[in-house]
């Protein structure tokens, strides 16, 4: 007899936090989640704080931000830039498996 082993869960990208859970999650306080949000670095610009939302890869964003302005006593400008950089870098590096081209480290 065959056994079938069913899992269940929730796709986080249909799930949204709010401004509370978002800072909660990454262990911050909910203003250094307005000022990222003013500056343009997480969530969708929108000007209503009552009416964020925050997906799944802005809570992976914003704990990126976070631990590279702990870590290296980063300013949010620069994080943000190397966020962008590294969220680069994965894209490029996803292309390049799908085209059949394989990594190389050593150059």
């Amino acid at each position: 007899m065959t056994h079938t082993e069913i899992v269940v869960g929730v796709v986080l990208d249909e799930a949204a936090l709010t401004l509370e859970e978002l800072a909660r999650a990454c262990a911050v306080d909910t203003r250094w989640v307005v000022e990222h949000v003013e500056a343009g670095f997480l969530g969708d610009g929108s000007l209503g704080v009552s009416h964020w939302r925050f997906s799944s890869n802005d809570l992976t964003r914003a704990r990126c931000l976070r631990q590279l302005e702990r870590a290296f006593a980063a300013e949010p400008e620069l994080a943000a830039l190397v966020a962008d950089l590294q969220a680069e870098v994965r894209s490029l590096r996803q292309q390049l498996r799908a085209a059949g081209f394989s990594e190389s480290r050593g150059s």
